[in-house]
């Protein structure tokens, strides 16, 4: 599967289309030019691996107390460090971020989320090799 979000659901995006047509478009031609032969050599790439899932501050009743704070909003793979503004609370109070290393948050204030209890995830910053690939024939 493709996730090329985020998007609102029920919203059909011409730029996130876009984009997820020419990623199948690569798939298809990697898959192409593998079965003709192609060999690929080995390569490095940086991802972002999933830490935990962070909720919403909430009170003993289960309900919400806080937002995600305005400078975190939109700011989806930007890195989070320690002290950074993480939530507003309706008072006014800034919670920020305490954690021991940087992260990179995602899925920040998604509608889809709220019910699965979840105001972001966590992500780090991670490189992978993929070996060098080509078409074993037999």
């Amino acid at each position: 599967g493709v996730e090329v979000g985020p998007q609102p659901q029920g919203v059909a995006r011409a730029d996130v289309l876009d984009k997820m047509r020419k990623i199948v478009k690569h798939g298809l031609d990697f898959v192409q030019l593998f079965n003709e032969g192609k060999e690929f050599p080995t390569c490095t790439i940086e991802v972002y691996k999933i830490m935990e899932k962070v909720d919403y501050p909430r009170n003993k009743n289960g309900e919400i107390i806080a937002i995600i704070h305005p400078k975190l909003q939109d700011q989806d793979w930007q890195p989070l460090k320690n002290g950074d503004p993480l939530f507003l609370t309706l008072d006014g109070e800034v919670i920020p971020y305490q954690g021991n290393c940087t992260v990179y948050p995602t899925f920040i204030n998604e509608a889809a989320y709220y019910e699965k209890k979840q105001a972001f995830v966590k992500t780090e910053k991670i490189k992978l090799t993929a070996k060098h690939l080509r078409l074993s024939v037999s």
